[in-house]
């Protein structure tokens, strides 16, 4: 019998292929129509939004955090601090961007560290349950688990192509519902009422 991890580590392989195998300029149209969602999303003026550097052939969210600055969130990205820990830099325009490996970039330790109340989640699967696959570090889901230690309930929304949903997440006890994905199609509520 497969295990969980081994299960999930075949479904992120199948999913991220089929996104790879997406029309790179079909993937451009396609994050720019997400942009649309700020308005669904409907952040307030002061709202703290984490989005995500795109790596590979990732949905590009910078469209999207582009439109919730202009209506007035604050907004930052993941900065790995080691190799368990994440935390989000606040990304101010003309600021200079570094490195942070993995094909992506991020603000510079001078950057205001900020508690999102919005995370645009990256992942590399989910199903229609809300249960994601990311990319197997578990930062996220450790990063979700300190923020609320502290109090902080964050909205999750995940971010991905329409191509990368799976029949069934396998579960494990670490693992984060994301209830609300937005895709291509719009932004869904997933799951029962989660």
């Amino acid at each position: 019998m497969i295990s969980p991890k081994d299960h999930k580590k075949e479904l992120r392989r199948q999913a991220l292929a089929r996104r790879d195998g997406l029309d790179p300029l079909w993937r451009i149209e396609a994050s720019l129509l997400m942009a649309d969602a700020a308005d669904t999303l409907a952040v307030e003026p002061g709202t703290v939004v984490s989005g995500f550097w795109p790596m590979r052939s990732e949905v590009d969210v910078r469209p999207l955090m582009a439109a919730l600055g202009e209506r007035g969130a604050r907004l930052c990205l993941p900065a790995i601090i080691d190799r368990t820990t994440i935390v989000f830099r606040e990304l101010v325009r003309g600021a200079p961007l570094v490195d942070m490996g993995f094909g992506t970039a991020g603000p510079g330790p001078e950057a205001e560290v900020l508690d999102p109340s919005l995370m645009l989640v990256p992942l590399a699967a989910f199903d229609g349950r809300g249960h994601r696959i990311g990319y197997g570090g578990g930062y996220y889901d450790r990063a979700i688990a300190r923020l609320r230690d502290k109090g902080i309930a964050p909205r999750l929304t995940g971010v991905a192509f329409d191509c990368q949903e799976v029949d069934l997440v396998p579960e494990e006890p670490h693992d984060m519902v994301i209830p609300e994905i937005l895709t291509e199609r719009g932004l869904r509520r997933l799951g029962s009422g989660l």
